[in-house]
């Protein structure tokens, strides 16, 4: 069984730390998003991996090399442009060959793996399974539609009037089927071919098409809220670790990470938080769901819930909460200025200002 791991699109989502940055490779608790599924794919037994790539290629060749340090062979498959994801399937099938595959997409983050998931494939092996979760606004997915025995009877992509809450999650399962089906479908009106037809083919063709509903945690790392989301639940996984320098005046507490060759001073730290190797933290504050990447400074300043990205530097701010800073950003203070009213007024105008 092999896998076919989606790694090219813009990241619109996540701009503007995507117009530098691969969205596949924003880190989660210091750890690239992709890392993530590649290593659930090694667990789940797989070894050949294909990747789709973009604009972004180099730096994902860069990031994931030959694979071997996931205990994977990567073998990298150019994609002009986002064509969709039956595109995809379309692009890869000298790589996929007659073999059933596992459809991965990059930025999805499943907390728990998928090794039971490609398990229940191998021994059933229907023609295609999807992964299904209930989600509060189905309208921005993929969604699915079942009968009353859980039969998947039909499939929509980004209905306006969703049919179900039913949303599938970015990791599908295919046998050799699915080949006939991307080659049979068109294009959409977003002008791309959708993996949700090719599926609607294979189920209009009666093939077997199952659905697993997972119980797990699911999140498309797709824009900044889901990002700090997971980057929370990976945390809350943390085993405390101390492996940096932490002086006689600093604090710290609960499940935190501290890399080695980083620096704690005058600081408290409250878990869970990762503060990376490299990084130097002096009379500051760092709180719960913090990841500070390696080689930054925080100085004087509040730091909770949030992702702060290699090189970058904060410095007496005050709090920062909430946020996504990219690499090589500088946080400082704005320079002060005089507080000024500029005014026109008419004729008998009343005005009352506060200093």
């Amino acid at each position: 069984m092999k896998a076919l791991v989606l790694s090219g699109g813009a990241g619109t989502r996540l701009r503007p730390i995507t117009h530098t940055s691969a969205k596949q490779l924003v880190p989660v608790a210091n750890k690239a998003v992709l890392f993530y599924g590649l290593e659930s794919l090694a667990e789940a037994g797989i070894t050949e991996v294909g990747m789709i790539v973009g604009d972004t290629a180099a730096e994902i060749e860069e990031a994931v090399g030959d694979g071997s340090a996931f205990g994977l062979k990567v073998t990298y498959i150019p994609q002009e442009r986002p064509l969709g994801l039956a595109h995809a399937v379309l692009i890869a099938r000298d790589f996929l060959g007659d073999d059933d595959f596992v459809m991965y997409l990059g930025d999805n983050f499943i907390i728990g793996g998928i090794t039971d998931l490609v398990d229940e494939f191998r021994r059933l092996r229907p023609d295609a399974q999807i992964l299904l979760t209930q989600v509060p606004d189905p309208r921005a997915f993929g969604v699915a539609e079942l009968d009353a025995d859980g039969q998947v009877i039909g499939l929509e992509e980004k209905p306006e009037h969703p049919k179900s809450d039913l949303a599938l999650v970015g990791v599908y399962l295919f046998t050799p089927a699915i080949h006939d089906a991307v080659r049979s479908i068109s294009p959409s009106r977003r002008g791309e071919l959708e993996i949700t037809h090719a599926i609607q083919y294979l189920i209009d063709a009666r093939a077997d098409v199952r659905s697993t509903l997972i119980k797990g945690y699911w999140k498309d790392t797709g824009n900044v809220t889901d990002m700090l989301e997971v980057n929370r639940m990976v945390l809350e996984g943390l085993d405390r670790r101390i492996d940096g320098d932490v002086d006689e005046a600093s604090e710290t507490i609960g499940r935190v990470v501290i890399e080695e060759g980083a620096s704690i001073s005058r600081s408290r730290i409250v878990g869970p938080v990762v503060i990376g190797a490299g990084t130097v933290v002096s009379d500051s504050y760092v709180g719960p769901f913090t990841s500070v990447a390696e080689n930054c400074r925080i100085t004087d300043s509040e730091l909770e819930f949030s992702i702060v990205l290699r090189d970058s530097s904060i410095a007496g701010v005050g709090r920062i909460e909430s946020s996504l800073i990219g690499r090589h950003v500088e946080v400082t203070p704005a320079p002060s200025v005089p507080s000024a009213h500029r005014l026109v007024l008419g004729d008998h105008s009343k005005v009352q200002i506060h200093s």
